[in-house]
């Protein structure tokens, strides 16, 4: 999935979000429109047309400024074939994610003779990323928000995602990870969300804390054992018999290492690979 086209997925996905934060004031009756428009039929991969009360927002996302044809001529067209369709007045966004080459000029104009046409364009690294760590929808946004230290504003970022409902969180964290790897290296990102999940993770904090007596971690271990058997079941299913006997016989350091190893497991495939590195 690109980048351009997993923003039009989260738009679209919480379409009322998108659109308060673009407009700037709250919006509560949102539907998400088809993106084919009529008359030798166009498809947008990156475009997301929302009907508001009495007006269309037409949201784009890019990472770059070029196409083919240019964004404006391209706004134009849109804006022609949205008003024959639906007769209403039409806002139109471009979010930029990221920043072009030093003196680019970014247009918002289409002008030709006596046609002018003007859109809005968010540059995406001005905008402050407070709005995008407290929502939700938005936060696989913020790493690429404005700061004057990034690693510092990612750090945030994972401490939000950590604090999500678990069943909101694989999806944003997943969602994060892939639009933060336009901006910050892979091996950090990697880096700082396993560590954010593992020191939220109940494994780590009830099982790993250190100077426990002997005594405590038989007991720790026995817990460790049931929590590790509800978080894999959540991430690939009704366990087989002889997984969950091999589980039973890790030592704790090995339930800790499969307490990190877990975040990456897709299905039990995964996990009876891991069970292979143990031999």
């Amino acid at each position: 999935m690109s980048f351009d086209n997993l923003c039009k997925l989260l738009s679209e996905k919480h379409p009322a979000t998108f659109a308060s934060w673009v407009l700037g004031t709250p919006q509560t009756s949102v539907t998400v429109l088809k993106t084919e428009l009529s008359i030798e039929p166009i498809r947008a991969d990156y475009v997301t047309f929302l009907q508001l009360q009495g007006r269309i927002l037409h949201l784009e996302f890019q990472t770059k400024l070029e196409s083919t044809p240019p964004l404006p001529l391209r706004m134009l067209d849109y804006w022609v074939r949205l008003y024959r369709l639906y007769r209403l007045p039409i806002t139109q966004v471009v979010v930029l994610l990221l920043p072009p080459a030093p003196g680019t000029v970014i247009e918002t104009v289409f002008c030709v003779e006596t046609t002018r046409h003007e859109y809005r364009v968010i540059r995406f690294w001005e905008e402050n990323p407070e709005l995008f760590l407290n929502e939700p929808a938005l936060l696989p946004l913020a790493p690429l928000a404005a700061t004057t230290q990034p690693q510092a504003l990612l750090q945030q970022v994972v401490r939000k995602v950590n604090q999500l409902e678990p069943r909101q969180r694989p999806e944003i964290s997943a969602y994060t990870q892939i639009l933060a790897g336009l901006k910050y290296n892979q091996d950090l990102i990697r880096q700082l969300f396993r560590e954010g999940m593992m020191r939220e993770s109940v494994i780590y904090q009830e099982i790993l804390a250190e100077g426990e007596q002997q005594g405590e971690l038989r007991g720790r271990k026995a817990e460790g054992q049931l929590l590790i058997l509800r978080l894999l079941t959540r991430r690939v299913g009704e366990l087989p018999q002889e997984v969950l006997d091999r589980i039973e016989t890790l030592s704790l350091e090995q339930l800790e290492n499969l307490g990190e190893a877990l975040l990456d497991f897709q299905a039990i495939a995964d996990l009876q690979a891991w069970f292979n590195t143990l031999e």
